[in-house]
């Protein structure tokens, strides 16, 4: 039996639907005041669902909400340590990994999201490997696995193999300023994670500013723009490549938002999924733009959660556009989905047309 430790922040991700990007301090608070339901659970059923070796694992968990209230619906060995507070903080994530260390778990599996990361950082260090469930908003740090799938694999690996270890950046997000449409971020540490080609994301790349792209963003605009169709809503993902479309409209778009373009006019500013779906109410004919993150290659599940399983399969695959510049995509190996819905996901999946300058389009393939 191999000693593995599971934290659960049972608040990561809630933002994402109603569009407030996180939920550090008191922003959870806000979330469920909009509607926002927990997404944590859901994942880690996904986790323990494609566990294959969960007879050779005794768990120990976190009291609650926190990891025992889930668990204890899978059938593997486990038992609960520590206390947690009613309302969690980060100060029980910390607490309850330093009580796992010291009963020398082997591994430490986290759900959560940058916030999570960091507080691990702070209680463990590089002292005890991690495997990290992606549940958050933004998880810009390259610390995730691509999926929870994928973080099963990788625990499959760590006890059937021997397996290598690697420092993995942990990032430090400035939630106030991404709420501002400022992506501030620095590094903030690091986590030692079990070596796994193809099922870790990488690290979040800045959009590299010189002529050359810039000018690509400038072509790859001119031809959204031309090929733009009329009494057709367009819900316009975050980032600088599609930005530039509603730069050269001379059109007002926040970077890090989703917003709405109907007949050359933005409808909607920085929606979230209730403000989405209203719209989708309004307009038969709806299409989906959204650049890849720099780096990881996610469309969907990384920095726009926003833009819910709901809303793409609403929309359908075929009215999604992608378009990247060919600095951006050309480090890619594919394009990664990870909406939280099995089925959504499967639907994106495929070969993919990604709009790369003026008629220029690349063919590549969606993973999940």
């Amino acid at each position: 039996m191999r000693k593995i430790g599971l934290i659960i922040n049972p608040i990561a991700g809630m933002g994402g639907s109603v569009g407030l990007k996180g939920t550090d301090g008191d922003t959870f608070k806000k979330a469920i005041k909009m509607g926002a339901k927990p997404i944590t659970p859901e994942r880690i059923r996904s986790f323990f669902s494609n566990i294959k070796t969960k007879g050779k694992i005794h768990l120990l968990v976190a009291p609650g909400n926190m990891g025992a209230n889930i668990v204890k619906e899978t059938g593997i060995n486990f038992e609960i340590i520590g206390d947690i507070n009613q309302e969690t903080t980060a100060e029980d994530t910390k607490k309850i990994a330093k009580m796992m260390k010291q009963q020398n778990i082997e591994l430490l599996i986290f759900c959560g999201g940058d916030g999570t990361a960091r507080d691990i950082h702070d209680a463990i260090g590089l002292s005890i490997p991690v495997v990290a469930i992606p549940s958050g908003v933004k998880m810009f740090s390259s610390v995730f696995a691509i999926n929870p799938r994928a973080a099963a694999e990788i625990v499959d690996k760590f006890i059937k193999e021997t397996v290598e270890f690697q420092e993995k950046e942990v990032l430090d997000i400035n939630e106030q300023s991404f709420r501002e449409g400022i992506l501030d971020s620095r590094l903030y540490g690091y986590l030692n994670v079990p070596k796994v080609i193809n099922l870790l994301q990488a690290g979040k790349d800045g959009s590299k500013i010189g002529r050359s792209i810039e000018e690509n963003k400038h072509e790859i605009a001119q031809h959204v723009i031309e090929n733009l169709e009329n009494d057709t809503l367009y819900l316009l993902g975050p980032g600088t490549t599609v930005k530039a479309i509603t730069d050269q409209l001379k059109l007002t778009k926040s970077l890090l938002g989703v917003d709405a373009l109907y007949n050359d006019k933005i409808i909607g500013i920085d929606l979230n999924e209730l403000g989405m779906l209203e719209l989708l109410n309004k307009h038969k004919k709806a299409k989906i733009i959204v650049s890849p993150i720099g780096g990881q290659g996610f469309i969907f599940g990384r920095g726009n959660k926003q833009i819910t399983p709901k809303i793409i399969k609403k929309i359908g695959k075929k009215n999604v556009k992608i378009v990247s510049t060919e600095e951006k995509i050309k480090g890619l190996r594919c394009l990664m989905v990870d909406t939280g819905d099995i089925k959504t996901d499967e639907m994106l999946k495929g070969l993919v047309k990604v709009i790369i300058g003026y008629k220029e389009e690349l063919i590549i393939e969606i993973e999940c």
